[in-house]
């Protein structure tokens, strides 16, 4: 198949261009510098220079796929547009990658007990209102679009791309390295569902091959409290006890949008949907275990 990808230099678009790069398919990957081309072509996939503010060159690209995914952005609604507008009334897979932030409290550290499924109705926080919102134009793309939504958690592991880092561990790691102190919010019992980053990328494929039109899939494979995972980080840097952080302070060190949605929040999903539908079989199930043996120093 021919293929394009947004997103194609970052953590999940340069791993799931990799994948599809090193399954056979003709991969064409949206880069927004030259400077990040040649890291792409060494993974097997050929570089767009543009941006996701590029309509005309986002509508030509999907016009000229057999499939899109769109992974460089879970809220840009002019790049949705852009690429369901090539897509139109082809029944062409389109995939796009969303957050599960969107079921984010902003708990700060304390705990909850939702958890939820494709099935449990969402009444996001103001700030996600618009990602709910967005998810759902796609969904109803369909059927004149194989529209899909997977809604990632927090993703952990080495990039398969280029190179490129996710987006909530490494922040935790850069604050404990400048500082000396690894740090939680609150009490850090705020509790994230998670998945490996290969995991993950082998579901974008099967979702490719399989999902039906309209489908919206959660994508988990266990969960951690973010006080353990601040105390492994910590146990892996050699940096001793970890300590809670005043709220305060974790927003004017990360900004509200990680500090609040990404790091104090909890997002508690399950994924059963797509291992019932999909047959997606994840196999790494412990982000802690992970950071103890392969985190980098």
């Amino acid at each position: 198949m021919k293929i394009f990808v947004t997103g194609a230099s970052g953590y999940i678009g340069g791993s799931v261009a990799a994948l599809l790069a090193g399954k056979g398919h003709v991969v064409r990957g949206l880069v927004r510098s030259t400077a990040k081309a040649e890291g792409v072509r060494a993974t097997g996939v050929e570089p767009v220079i543009g941006t996701l503010d590029d309509a005309a060159l986002l509508t030509a690209e999907a016009q000229a796929a057999d499939a899109v995914i769109n992974a460089a952005d879970s809220d840009h609604q002019g790049a949705v547009k852009a690429l369901l507008t090539g897509l139109a009334g082809s029944g062409k897979p389109f995939i796009h990658t969303s957050g599960s932030s969107l079921v984010g409290d902003e708990a700060m550290g304390e705990p909850s007990d939702a958890i939820f499924t494709e099935e449990t109705p969402v009444k996001p926080e103001p700030d996600k209102e618009h990602r709910v919102a967005l998810n759902r134009r796609i969904i109803d793309a369909a059927p004149g679009v194989r529209s899909i939504v997977l809604c990632n958690s927090l993703i952990y592991g080495h990039t398969l791309g280029a190179p490129a880092q996710s987006v909530q561990i490494p922040p935790l790691v850069a604050q404990a390295k400048e500082s000396g102190i690894a740090r939680y919010i609150g009490r850090g019992l705020n509790i994230w569902s998670n998945v490996h980053i290969a995991d993950m990328a082998d579901l974008y494929l099967l979702a490719l091959e399989k999902a039906p039109a309209g489908s919206f899939y959660y994508v988990e494979n266990g969960e951690a409290a973010f006080g353990d995972l601040v105390r492994a980080i910590a146990g892996a840097l050699g940096l001793g006890e970890a300590r809670s952080w005043p709220a305060e302070d974790a927003i004017a060190r990360w900004g509200r949008e990680l500090a609040v949605f990404a790091l104090g929040s909890n997002s508690r999903v399950r994924a059963d949907k797509a291992r019932r539908e999909l047959d997606w079989r994840p196999t790494r199930t412990s982000v802690i275990d992970w950071v103890a043996a392969e985190l980098d120093r």
